[in-house]
């Protein structure tokens, strides 16, 4: 069993990361709740401020994608949601946040730690030789209410547990044998998280102006492996994960040369292929 790791300090992250020498507008740091997502949802319909973060100690009911739950044991990892309301970013280019959240987090394991890491797309974040998930992320969209429309953005990163305190399938950075600070790390992957969002932001969400489908593409382990992609009905598609388009869709090439595009929010499961 892990040792329960010390608390983050809420005053260091908010030196570190708060506006004028941060980026982010505000920071909330909980010790429970039941979704940081949800809260911030919440918040945002309130009025909540572009930018605005909430941390939690321990996340008792996390969502991941299609209602999957999220666990991990109290102290033993990152829970974080941010807000942004990215202004003159057309709709249709939001669904590149979670994925430029899954290069962040990538990002930031290889600015700490030496772990082996990549993306298997959309967004899930795998550690080591097994390539087991490490990290999720739950993009959100906000009420039109509040301060006009937004993306709640959840990510859930495990850090100290150990293998038997994980769903299976499931690893942390210790278990891969990287041992660092929680406030350290979450320091860096929000700085890294906002630096993204930014660039993108300025562009007008254009990832293909600012480099983020390249960077995207170099970071994803699932990109020219085969794979079976699991639809909703229990039907499925099989072929070779060849590349992802200019609005983050898996370009599938299938045993007959087609290629189809695949969204993430169409699919259940993308799984290595039999």
């Amino acid at each position: 069993m892990t040792c329960e790791a010390p608390p983050l300090d809420v005053d260091a992250l908010r030196a570190a990361l708060l506006a004028p020498i941060g980026p982010w507008a505000a920071l909330d740091l909980v010790e429970r709740t039941g979704s940081t997502n949800a809260d911030l949802l919440a918040a945002a319909a309130a009025g909540a401020v572009d930018r605005t973060v909430l941390v939690a100690e321990h996340q008792e009911a996390g969502r991941g994608r299609l209602t999957r739950i999220w666990e991990s044991p109290p102290r033993s990892g990152i829970t974080v949601s941010v807000l942004w309301r990215p202004e003159g970013v057309p709709a249709d280019r939001f669904g590149w946040l979670p994925m430029l959240a899954g290069l962040a987090l990538l990002d930031t394991v290889r600015d700490v730690t030496d772990v082996q890491a990549g993306l298997k797309w959309p967004n899930d974040l795998l550690l080591g030789p097994g390539q087991r998930k490490a990290a999720g992320i739950l993009a959100e969209m906000t009420a039109v209410t509040g301060g006009g429309p937004g993306v709640v953005l959840g990510i859930g990163l495990n850090v100290g547990a150990a293998l038997d305190e994980l769903p299976p399938g499931a690893t942390s950075l210790a278990a891969e044998g990287a041992e660092v600070d929680r406030g350290a790390l979450l320091i860096t992957l929000l700085t890294r998280l906002a630096a993204r969002e930014k660039q993108w932001r300025a562009a007008a969400g254009d990832a293909e102006a600012i480099g983020l489908r390249g960077d995207y593409r170099a970071g994803c382990a699932s990109l020219g492996s085969a794979v079976r992609v699991e639809l909703p009905g229990g039907t499925s598609l099989v072929g070779m994960a060849e590349d992802v388009d200019a609005h983050g869709r898996l370009l599938l090439l299938g045993a007959d040369g087609r290629r189809q595009p695949i969204a993430a929010g169409d699919v259940v499961h993308l799984r290595p292929a039999e």
